[in-house]
């Protein structure tokens, strides 16, 4: 149980991603079989995934950042001496930091200003778009640690750098 505690908490993005991900697949295939065999689909049935769907992405996006997953500018790092890279490394956490930060911000200001609804639950579009919010908190937070740890890897090699060290 420990165990399962501790990756929970490690990667609870692919945890609750993977939930609403299975959720989106057992609604359409059932909403298919429904269709095809039973001549009769749910009303709900397309909000209901496509929410789920939605869940996942943005939980997978926030994931994908935190395990460093995404595509990046890779043939850049390795024309660049490890200072340089350190560097870029640097700036880019900025970048991100504000960029998503910014997005955060916004994404707040959207949601809470919200007041469509969906067409066949009649629910808050609030409860969708709240996973945009939670995506870009995680990544302001994420990319703020990975701020902080490049900065200081900057700086170690740097004094290692300087000693002879390395």
């Amino acid at each position: 149980m420990d165990n399962f505690l501790k990756g929970f908490r490690k990667d609870f993005e692919l945890y609750i991603g993977s939930i609403f991900l299975s959720a989106t697949t057992l609604i359409v295939i059932m909403n298919v079989f429904t269709r095809y065999f039973l001549k009769f689909t749910f009303r709900w049935s397309e909000e209901v995934a496509v929410s789920a769907f939605v869940w996942t992405i943005f939980l997978g996006f926030a994931s994908a950042y935190k395990n460093n997953d995404l595509i990046g500018v890779e043939l850049l790092m390795k024309l660049l001496p490890k200072k340089g890279r350190s560097v870029l490394e640097f700036f880019t956490s900025i970048v991100i930091t504000v960029l998503s930060g910014a997005m955060f911000y916004f994404s707040y200001k959207y949601v809470a200003g919200s007041t469509k609804i969906t067409a066949a639950l009649e629910i808050s579009y609030k409860y969708i778009n709240t996973s945009i919010i939670i995506a870009f908190a995680l990544i302001t937070f994420y990319s703020i640690y990975y701020s902080v740890k490049s900065f200081k890897k900057m700086f170690s090699q740097e004094t290692t750098d300087s000693q002879g060290e390395r």
